[in-house]
């Protein structure tokens, strides 16, 4: 919690006619990080990490395993600890891979995020075969034994991975899928009873742009499992690009989710030709969102990649860093820069979006904080509403933003700050973990209420 050090700027302005008052009107300061000279130390002095997935079988190649040990503090196992591998038969598990994997990470410093627990692909074959009420207790079975294994060791686990159908709201069609629509959550749940130390994320790809169907659902369903205190801490992006990197509304789908109470990672970044401004502007988005807790890349060298003659990763087929890796490196020592739109957020069908977004700055000071507020939903009776507050040229240790409410609006619950007040005159306050911002960069808190939000 910051301290109230005075105020830096004008008084509260009013963002427009109806909309609610918005001023971020406390800011400390902050000192530059120390450069670092690889990527996981770069990203470590932001708060972050840096990761990749690796293979057991690369790992007697000692130019793979010297580059990986070299830069990267975070590690996932490739193939090692899915369905397939860890239960190749049924109550039979097999971690032979899997903690080669894990003993190698850990004895050289790194944590270790595991990938993944359900999937409708790479189901050993018993699996496959099987439906019903039988699928689901071998479901919740092989999470129980999994998580048995590995309790209290992973980071972060990847409990159910792309569980949606492209182009749509829609979950895909899958086994799991057919043994109730309540199978997610079920899977969480019972994440969460078997391990409650390891952070519980939902894994997909193609959700990155926030104007698609597919994100859509999956920030809905996001949304539902807060609002019921179904435990899910993460949401990982799988960001496989291609050579434009990522769409323009990356970083807002990022800020959107965050602004449920979830963190958000990269978790198997690669860039068709590894371009270096689709990858400055992809470490760039992360960078500019608190809750961007880190970045895994999916391979090593280009020779690694799943993406055979794309050449999508930092470094050659040979170990040599690319000018992507500079690129890359330079970001994280130079910080983010905020990313502008004149577009808001998109929800749902069956909500009513809004295209009103409005920003209020500190004005004087420096180094002061701007603040705007955007709708991103609202069904009549109530709504959610996004803040987000960007450092100015000095940084800052400590925010707080002050809001008017019109009459007839109230929050209900809120997320990613501390709230005094519920009507009228409200200050929402930094959280623990993301009060402290570099210059040009964002982080944001969101709300639900009742009434119309604007």
């Amino acid at each position: 919690m910051s301290q109230n050090h005075g105020r830096l700027g004008r008084p509260l302005v009013a963002l427009g006619t109806g909309a609610l008052l918005v001023a971020a009107l406390v800011a400390i300061p902050s000192s530059a990080n120390a450069a670092g000279s690889t990527l996981g130390a770069a990203a470590a002095e932001k708060g972050r990490y840096f990761g990749a997935a690796i293979a057991a079988g690369r790992m007697n190649d000692s130019t793979y395993t010297s580059i990986t040990n070299r830069e990267f503090n975070m590690i996932t196992a490739e193939n090692e600890m899915k369905m397939d591998a860890t239960e190749p038969n049924q109550n039979q598990f097999n971690f032979t891979n899997g903690d080669r994997i894990y003993n190698w990470a850990v004895q050289n410093g790194k944590r270790v995020r595991g990938h993944t627990l359900t999937w409708h692909a790479q189901q050993p074959g018993w699996m496959q075969n099987l439906s019903g009420t039988t699928l689901r207790n071998a479901m919740i079975n092989h999470i129980n034994g999994v998580l048995a294994h590995y309790k209290g060791k992973i980071y972060a686990w990847d409990v159910v991975n792309e569980a949606f159908a492209d182009g749509s709201t829609a979950r895909r069609d899958s086994n799991l899928q057919r043994t109730g629509n309540d199978w997610i959550e079920v899977a969480f749940r019972t994440a969460r009873a078997a391990d409650p130390s390891t952070k519980l994320c939902y894994n997909d790809y193609n959700i990155e742009d926030w104007n698609a169907a597919k994100t859509q659902g999956v920030y809905s369903m996001v949304r539902d499992f807060k609002s019921r205190g179904v435990p899910i801490d993460c949401v990982g992006f799988q960001s496989h690009f291609g050579t434009g990197g990522p769409p323009s509304t990356f970083q807002t789908t990022l800020a959107n989710f965050a602004a449920l109470g979830v963190d958000v990672q990269l978790t198997e970044l690669d860039i068709q030709n590894a371009g270096t401004t689709a990858y400055a502007n992809t470490v760039k988005a992360c960078l500019n969102v608190a809750r961007c807790t880190g970045i895994t890349v999916w391979g090593v060298r280009d020779s690694d990649s799943w993406r055979t003659g794309a050449n999508p990763l930092l470094f050659d087929n040979n170990g040599n860093k690319k000018s992507a890796y500079t690129a890359v490196l330079d970001t994280l020592n130079g910080g983010g820069t905020t990313i502008t739109s004149n577009t808001t957020t998109r929800t749902t069908s069956n909500t009513q979006t809004s295209s009103r977004t409005t920003t209020s700055s500190t004005g004087g000071g420096t180094g002061g904080c701007s603040a705007s507020y955007a709708l991103a939903s609202s069904w009549g009776s109530g709504f959610v509403a996004t803040v987000t507050v960007t450092a100015g040229s000095g940084g800052t240790r400590g925010w707080r933003v002050a809001m008017t409410l019109p009459s007839g609006n109230a929050i209900s619950n809120g997320w990613n700050a501390s709230f005094s007040g519920s009507t009228g005159s409200v200050t929402a306050t930094n959280a623990s973990y993301n009060g402290t911002l570099g210059a040009g960069q964002t982080t944001s808190f969101g709300f639900q209420g009742t009434g119309s939000g604007s």
